[in-house]
């Protein structure tokens, strides 16, 4: 299969707003910088002249390759590492390699392996411009449905690279004697500092809503369903003014193209149902709030619908009562008539950690594994501000929170362990120091691995880049 230009600068410039830019072994990462309105403009696409500055194989890289890519890179507000027009081109050349590779191994990606991804760049751009469509296909000169179409192609040639890596580096394994080994001569003060790290368990009450309050949440949108169906204003419209979903309210309450395992059980049923763009869905209660339910597409198992939240408030005699109720439960804990555990097993209402007798769980942005550990700035704030000055082994007073669902609940904290910060060392810290190995010995194989495929691959630079520092050795021949 043929690349086709569009892939590339998908595939590099997607990296950082999926948040995997990490993952990418190439030591060419970019980084987060404040945008530049005047860089962007300063590149204009279709002032490039076209050549070929590049040949890898049987595929060219143009130099508007590399242009589209810089100019992508100035409107998301990230840098390269290094100079643009060496790291830019050698990028591409290099992601040529893994796709050729992944074809000649019959790596297959699906179209539901692409799907949310396409949805989440999308979405990504249109936050860029405060959810303006229309702002977002002059500047790209697309339509979003042609932006669609053209990056589904692209993500699904992006994902044969991820899977390809992963193919290369699946049998490297590492010992406990390769931990020892690879550390064995690291002074102390260079080893990995481990941040401190606490275990926490929670037990959970959600306020009582009064009935008054619930209805003048339905009334809203009743109101929004009419105005409407009447003409009086678009679904999109007043999703920007009254939805109380951040996330969605810039772009109108759309969701983009999700799958049912993504979506509030309650939401998922309606929105899978609904058949008629023009129609408004009757009024959905999830896990967190009310909604009103509008389809714009369905593609195969996937689904896109705007809809409208609103969230009806808790009193503060509701708090209130909630947070008695927790301080009456830990001064019987304290007095021994039962444990934290049944009390999170049996009274909390939190399901996410009710089954675990309240123990919080983290799924580590690093490692991408669960774990009951947190350091500090990993835990909602308003429980790490309560367990900062709490010994181990005792329960905090109860206190208000906003959770992950963005409704407020009240809370009573126990602080089950503490690991303070400190040098790694391997008796103590061992899977730490185990994935700085099993991660350097990943990026080892994957660099020898394009290495070794450059020699066998035919190349030909522009003159104008026989001087450039490459990451990888080869190039030039």
């Amino acid at each position: 299969m043929r690349l086709t230009k569009k892939f590339i600068l998908a595939a590099f410039v997607a990296i950082p707003l999926m948040g995997i830019a990490t993952s990418a072994p190439m030591g060419q990462a970019v980084s987060a910088a404040s945008s530049d309105s005047d860089s962007v403009a300063a590149i204009p696409l279709h002032s490039v002249i076209d050549e070929v500055i590049w040949v890898v194989g049987d595929e060219s890289i143009l130099k508007s390759d590399v242009e589209s890519m810089r100019m992508q890179a100035a409107m998301e507000g990230v840098k390269w590492a290094g100079d643009p027009d060496c790291t830019i081109p050698e990028q591409i050349a290099v992601q040529k390699l893994f796709v050729h590779q992944a074809d000649i191994d019959s790596i297959e990606v699906t179209d539901a392996d692409v799907a949310q991804e396409v949805e989440q760049q999308i979405q990504a751009w249109l936050e860029m411009v405060d959810g303006n469509r229309e702002r977002l296909e002059e500047y790209k000169h697309q339509t979003i449905t042609q932006m669609r179409n053209e990056l589904r192609d692209e993500f699904k040639n992006r994902t044969k690279v991820q899977k390809m890596k992963q193919k290369l580096v699946e049998d490297i394994a590492v010992t406990p004697a390769d931990v020892r080994k690879y550390f064995a001569n690291t002074p102390q003060d260079s080893l990995p500092f481990v941040p401190t790290e606490v275990e926490v368990q929670i037990v959970c009450q959600t306020p009582r809503i009064e009935e008054e309050e619930i209805n003048r949440v339905k009334d809203e949108l009743r109101e929004y369903t009419e105005r409407v169906n009447k003409g009086e204003s678009t679904f999109q419209t007043l999703a920007r003014l009254y939805s109380e979903d951040p996330g969605t309210a810039r772009r109108g309450g759309e969701l983009g193209l999700v799958g049912r395992g993504t979506l509030d059980p309650a939401f998922a049923t309606v929105a899978f149902n609904l058949t008629d763009p023009k129609k408004i869905s009757k009024i959905v209660e999830s896990e967190f709030g009310f909604h009103i339910i509008q389809l714009v597409e369905k593609r195969g198992d996937k689904v896109n619908v705007r809809h409208i939240l609103k969230k009806p408030i808790v009193s503060d005699e509701a708090i209130e009562k909630a947070l008695q109720r927790l301080d009456s439960i830990a001064v019987d804990i304290n007095a021994g008539k039962f444990t934290f555990e049944d009390a999170a097993s049996l009274l909390s209402d939190d399901k996410d950690t009710r089954n675990n007798k309240g123990l919080m769980s983290n799924m580590s942005q690093t490692q991408y594994r669960v774990t009951s550990r947190f350091q500090m700035q990993e835990l909602p704030p308003e429980v790490a501000k309560v367990v900062d000055t709490m010994k181990v082994g005792q329960i905090s007073k109860a206190f208000q929170m906003i959770n992950q669902k963005g409704k407020t609940v009240c809370v009573i904290a126990k602080l089950k362990n503490r690991v303070d910060g400190h040098r790694a060392s391997v008796t103590e810290d061992f899977q730490a120091l185990k994935d700085v190995v099993l991660e350097n010995r990943r990026n080892e194989r994957i660099h020898q691995w394009v290495v070794d495929k450059i020699k066998s691959v035919y190349t030909h630079l522009n003159d104008n880049y026989k001087d450039c520092k490459f990451e990888y050795e080869g190039w030039i021949k």
